[in-house]
């Protein structure tokens, strides 16, 4: 007898549902994986870039001995442009249409709201070039316009992610900055790095793109980051 229950493994076990206490183990690990690949792609939201953007530039350049004052209100410009306006003009246009917010996410339904934020990315850009603001700040705005502009032609055709093609404009700004900044930027550009490995796992894993689409949208992001920063 004292062999037998030696011998016994989880799989032995039975839980009231009737599986085991492997499968079941395995279950909630996968239910964990998902609930953490949603919360990491809602966080990381592309439109959430540009605004982290001139975050990080306000607090480790030069750029924070600026007042106070201008500072935010270039980040209330900024947050009002790029995510504020755009979602509530996109939220009130999918209800006058009758639509579902899971409908938002079929190829062939994304063309008006990338519109949407395209005009309000290059209405943003405009009211900054106003404040006379250095190249390399407005290029944020650019680099998320060529971005943008990049995957609303490529989604005519053929899907691309835009949650990795964000996560990669962060690792190509990074590279324009070192350039311009002349700073090494090994350990940012590991985390940064990082970074978009789990943003586009996180999609796939939610089974919004295949390996393909993260890889293109990456590449799309860290190439339209670095023209529009160090180039424009």
């Amino acid at each position: 007898m004292r062999q037998l229950t030696t011998m016994a493994t989880d799989s032995d076990i039975i839980t009231p549902s009737g599986r085991s206490l492997t499968s079941a183990t395995r279950m909630t690990n996968a239910r964990r994986l998902l609930i953490g690949a949603r919360w990491f792609s809602s966080v990381f939201r592309p439109e959430f870039f540009p605004l982290l953007g001139f975050v990080v530039l306000f607090m480790f350049t030069y750029l924070s001995l600026l007042p106070w004052t201008l500072k935010g209100m270039i980040l209330l410009i900024v947050m009002l442009g790029t995510i504020v306006m755009p979602r509530i003009t996109i939220r009130y246009w999918r209800i006058a249409r009758g639509w579902e917010r899971r409908l938002l996410r079929l190829r062939q339904n994304r063309f008006f709201p990338y519109i949407i934020y395209l005009l309000y990315y290059a209405f943003t850009l405009h009211l900054l070039n106003r404040f006379h603001l250095p190249h390399y700040m407005s290029g944020i705005l650019v680099a998320s316009l060529i971005i943008q502009g990049s995957c609303i032609l490529i989604n005519t055709k053929w899907k691309i992610s835009m949650h990795a093609a964000g996560a990669g404009g962060i690792v190509g700004a990074l590279i324009a900055y070192s350039f311009i900044f002349f700073f090494n930027p090994l350990w940012w550009l590991s985390i940064c790095i990082l970074l978009n490995g789990a943003v586009g796992t996180s999609r796939m894993l939610l089974r919004q793109h295949d390996l393909w689409q993260v890889l293109a949208g990456s590449c799309l992001g860290i190439v339209g980051a670095f023209i529009g920063i160090f180039f424009f």
